[in-house]
C-alpha cells in the first residue's frame, strides 16, 4: 500500500546495564483413526525422537496388547525405523510406597526438580504417574489461593491413586520447589497446609489507565500499571520454561496442572516467548491442564458489591458487562495456548475444581512410547509431519503431530544462510537461543503518520566475540518485520551490524543494543524480528503487537515516554528524522526500567497541538536571580507544565520542580518537547513506581501516565580495567 512508507534509523550502542530476566496453530481433530488429536511439537537436540501414543478402541478403552510390530511411523510420508519400544503401564502399580518414604528412599523429598541440569535423576518413575501442581500465587487474592489449596487437598485425601507421584511448586515473588514428587500423602497435605493466603499479591496485575467503568476510589487520576502486567507474565513464563530444564530428564509422560487465575499480557511482550514456553513443554513430554481458579464469575453491571460504583455511563450502557467478559477471556486465553499446544486441556468457568485430576488420572493410564532417528540426513530445522499407523482398523490413536530438527549453521552457503533468517521470520516456532528483548516507542510526525521508534538488546555474554588485536569482534545479522492487522506487509527490515570493540571494554558483561524505527499511520501492528550471531549461528526471536494510536480525539496529545540511562552523540543518517535526537545528541531508551544509583534517570516525551493563550508568563530561567528583569512575555504562547514523581509503597517520597515551556520546539510537528533528567543517587535502591505529571494549563487537559523503575546499588568501584587476557 503506498500510504506505508518506511524509513530505518540505524544505530547500534554497547551500553552497561542489567535485563530483567524473562519468557502453534492449532489442528482440528480429523475422523481417521490414525489422526492425531493434539497438534503439539517435539523440538528434538538429540537424533532419537520419542512419540508418545495412545490407542482407543471405539468405545474408548485403552488398548494395552499392541505389539512393536503392530505399529508403523511415517516423517514426511517416509517410512522410518523404529529402534525403541515402551509400553508405560501406570495402572498395573497397585500399591503406594510405605508412608514417610520416598520414591528414591534416600531424602525426605525427591531430587528430580533439586537437581542440577546436567545432573542424574534417582527417581524412579517406571510405571508412574507424573502430576506437578503449579499454583501460580503471583496475583491471586486470598480467597482464590484457598480455593486452589483446598482443591489440591481434596484430591490427595480422597482420588490419589499408588501409582501417583506429585510434586509442589509456587510462583509468588520468586519460584519455589515446595516438594519434589512423592507419594506420601503426609506430606503432601502437610506442604499443602503451609500455603497461606499472603503468599498472593507478588506482582498484582494493573489497570491500563482509562477511567472510564473504573471504581471510583476518589482519586485524582487512574493509574496506569500496564507495564506490570507484562513483568507478571513474563516471570509466570518463565518459571514454566525453567521447570521443563528438570522435567525433561525423565522420558515419561508429565502432567503440570496449572492452578490460575489468568494470565493477561499487554501487547507489548515478546510472543515467541509464550510458544518457546510451550515448545519447552513439548520437548520435555509435558502436557498442561490449565485451571481457572476464579471458576464461573458473574458481571453485574455496577460492579462488585465490594467495590465502589463505576465512573462514567458503563455501568448503564452494557459495557462494563462487556469490559468484564473481554477482560476475562483474555486472561483465559494465555492458558488455553498452553493447554492446547501441550496435548493438555483447560478447565474453565466451574466450581467443580475436580475435575482436571481425574482428566490427568484418565490421559496417563497407559501409553506406548515409539523411538526412531530418522532417515533424513538434512538438518535444516523445518517442521517435519508425523504419522503413526496401527493395523488394527478399529482403533484410534492420539499422537503429536510432528516436531522441528536441528539446525546445521556452519555448513550453509551465504544463500542458504539468508534463507535461514527468511525461514525464521515466517516460522510460527522461533528458536530463543540468543536472548532478545524489544521496546517501542510513538512520536507524531503528522496527524496521519508516527514515528515508532524500537529497540533491540542483547546481552554481550551471549555473543561469541572473537578476539584480534585487542580489538572484540563479533557479526550480528538482523531481520524483521512490520504487519498491519498480523497480515499484511507495512514494514520490513535487514541490517547486519558488525562489532569491534576494545577488549577493555569488557562488553561481554554489557548489553548491544540496536536502534530502528518505521514511519506507520494510526492502527495495530504485529512486529517480529530475529538476529542471529554468525560464529555459531545461534538466533533469537523478539515479537509483539504494537498500536498506533490516533490522537485526534486524545484530550491531550501526547507521545510516548522514553526512559533511558544514556545519551550519546548522534551519528548523521539518512531516512526520518528520529525523535529521539535532540541538538546533536540521542536518547538511548532503557527498554528494562533498570537503573544504578549513579545514574541518570533521562526522560524524554512530546505533547502536540498545546492550547495557545495570550500574555502568559514566561517559563522560568534556570538560573533565577533578582538583579535580572524577567523576559517579556510572548504575545500568543502555549504553557505546558511537567514534573516527575516517585511512589514507593503508594507513598511519594521524590518529587521534580515544575518544568514550564512556552515555545513550541517542532514547529512542523507542532510538538512541545519535554527532557527532564533526574540524579539517582539520593534515591535508596529498591522498586518504584514513576509517575510523569503532564499538564497543558490553557487547554485545562492533563496526562499522568506510571512507569515501574528498579534502582539497583551501584558496582562497587575497581581497579582500572586493562587489556583482557583472552
Amino acid at each position: 500500500m503506498n500510504m506505508w512508507r518506511i524509513k530505518k534509523n540505524l544505530a547500534a550502542f554497547l551500553m552497561a546495564g542489567l535485563l530483567l530476566q524473562g519468557a502453534a496453530p492449532l489442528a482440528g481433530r480429523q475422523s481417521s483413526p490414525q489422526a492425531p488429536a493434539s497438534p503439539g511439537r517435539i523440538r528434538v537436540t538429540t537424533e532419537l525422537v520419542l512419540v508418545n501414543v495412545v490407542a482407543h478402541d471405539k468405545k474408548g478403552n485403552l488398548i494395552r496388547d499392541l505389539k512393536k510390530e503392530d505399529f508403523t511411523l511415517l516423517e514426511d510420508g517416509k517410512k522410518q525405523d523404529i529402534s525403541t519400544f515402551d509400553f508405560e503401564n501406570v495402572d498395573q502399580l497397585l500399591t503406594a510406597g510405605a508412608p514417610e518414604a520416598t520414591v528414591s528412599g534416600a531424602e525426605s523429598a525427591g531430587n528430580l526438580l533439586r537437581t542440577g541440569k546436567k545432573a542424574v535423576p534417582s527417581l524412579d518413575a517406571r510405571d508412574r504417574r507424573l502430576m506437578l501442581f503449579f499454583f501460580d500465587f503471583s496475583a491471586m487474592d486470598p480467597e482464590q489461593i484457598d480455593r486452589a489449596v483446598g482443591a489440591a487437598k481434596t484430591f490427595v485425601s480422597t482420588t490419589m491413586q499408588p501409582a501417583d507421584l506429585v510434586a509442589l511448586v509456587s510462583l509468588a515473588t520468586n519460584l519455589h520447589v515446595d516438594l519434589d514428587f512423592t507419594d506420601d500423602k503426609q506430606k503432601l497435605s502437610a506442604a499443602l497446609s503451609a500455603y497461606t493466603p499472603g503468599e498472593g499479591q507478588g506482582f498484582d496485575n494493573g489497570s491500563t489507565g482509562v477511567s472510564e467503568g473504573a471504581a471510583e476510589t476518589g482519586g485524582a487520576f487512574i493509574a496506569d500499571d500496564t507495564d506490570y502486567n507484562t513483568f507478571s507474565a513474563d516471570r509466570k513464563l518463565l518459571a514454566l520454561q525453567s521447570l521443563m530444564q528438570s522435567l525433561g530428564k525423565l522420558s515419561q509422560k508429565k502432567s503440570l496442572i496449572y492452578f490460575s487465575n489468568g494470565i493477561s499480557q499487554s501487547g507489548m511482550d515478546n510472543q515467541s516467548a509464550l510458544r518457546a514456553a510451550t515448545a519447552a513443554a513439548v520437548k520435555a513430554n509435558v502436557s498442561i491442564y490449565s485451571m481457572d481458579i476464579r471458576g464461573l464469575q458473574a458481571f453485574p453491571p455496577g460492579g462488585e458489591a465490594q467495590a465502589a460504583s463505576l465512573h462514567g455511563q458503563s455501568a448503564y450502557s452494557g459495557q462494563s458487562v462487556l469490559s468484564d467478559l473481554n477482560n476475562n477471556l483474555s486472561s483465559q486465553e494465555t492458558l488455553a495456548t498452553l493447554s492446547s499446544d501441550t496435548g493438555g486441556k483447560v478447565f474453565f468457568d466451574s466450581n467443580d475444581f475436580s475435575g482436571v485430576f481425574s482428566q490427568v488420572q484418565k490421559d496417563t493410564s497407559a501409553y506406548y512410547v515409539l523411538g526412531f532417528t530418522s532417515n533424513n540426513p538434512v538438518k535444516d530445522g523445518r517442521y517435519r509431519h508425523l504419522k503413526v499407523q496401527v493395523n488394527r482398523a478399529d482403533l484410534k490413536l492420539d499422537y503429536r503431530s510432528g516436531y522441528y530438527p536441528d539446525r546445521d549453521f556452519e555448513h550453509l552457503n551465504k544463500a542458504g544462510r539468508e534463507q535461514q533468517l527468511e525461514d525464521e521470520l515466517a516460522a510460527q516456532l522461533s528458536q530463543l537461543d540468543v536472548p532478545l528483548y524489544a521496546g517501542a516507542a510513538y512520536f507524531r510526525q503528522d496527524d496521519s503518520h508516527y514515528y515508532i521508534a524500537v529497540s533491540l538488546v542483547i546481552p554481550g555474554s551471549q555473543i561469541p566475540f572473537v578476539t584480534e588485536k585487542d580489538k572484540d569482534n563479533a557479526t550480528i545479522d538482523i531481520i524483521g518485520q512490520v504487519l498491519e492487522g498480523g497480515k499484511f506487509p507495512a514494514g520490513r527490515l535487514r541490517d547486519t551490524v558488525k562489532l569491534a570493540v576494545d577488549s577493555t571494554q569488557q562488553v561481554r558483561r554489557k548489553n548491544v543494543q540496536y536502534s530502528t524505527g518505521f514511519v506507520l499511520a494510526p492502527g495495530v501492528y504485529h512486529l517480529k524480528f530475529i538476529v542471529r550471531e554468525n560464529q555459531t549461528g545461534r538466533m533469537g526471536a523478539f515479537e509483539m503487537d504494537v498500536q498506533v494510536p490516533d490522537l485526534r480525539k486524545a484530550p491531550l496529545k501526547m507521545s510516548s515516554v522514553v526512559l533511558s540511562s544514556l545519551r550519546t552523540p548522534a551519528t548523521n543518517k539518512k531516512g526520518a528524522p528520529n525523535p529521539l535526537v535532540r541538538d546533536q545528541m540521542e536518547t538511548v531508551p532503557n527498554i528494562t526500567h533498570v537503573f544504578t544509583a549513579d545514574q541518570h534517570l533521562y526522560l524524554q516525551y512530546e505533547v502536540y497541538d498545546a492550547a495557545k493563550g495570550k500574555n502568559l508568563a514566561p517559563a522560568a530561567a534556570n538560573d533565577q536571580t533578582e538583579s535580572k528583569a524577567p523576559a517579556k512575555a510572548p504575545r500568543d504562547g502555549v504553557r505546558v507544565l511537567t514534573s516527575i514523581e516517585f511512589l514507593q509503597g503508594g507513598v511519594k517520597v521524590y518529587e521534580s520542580k515544575p518544568v514550564m515551556t512556552n515555545e513550541l520546539a517542532v514547529p512542523e510537528r507542532r510538538a512541545v518537547i519535554l527532557q527532564i533528567d533526574v540524579p539517582l543517587q539520593t534515591l535508596k535502591p529498591g522498586l518504584y513506581v514513576c509517575q510523569v505529571n503532564v499538564i497543558d494549563d490553557v487547554a485545562g487537559t492533563f496526562a499522568f501516565p506510571r512507569f515501574p523503575l528498579l534502582i539497583r546499588e551501584s558496582a562497587p568501584s575497581g581497579p582500572p580495567a586493562g587489556k583482557a587476557g583472552m
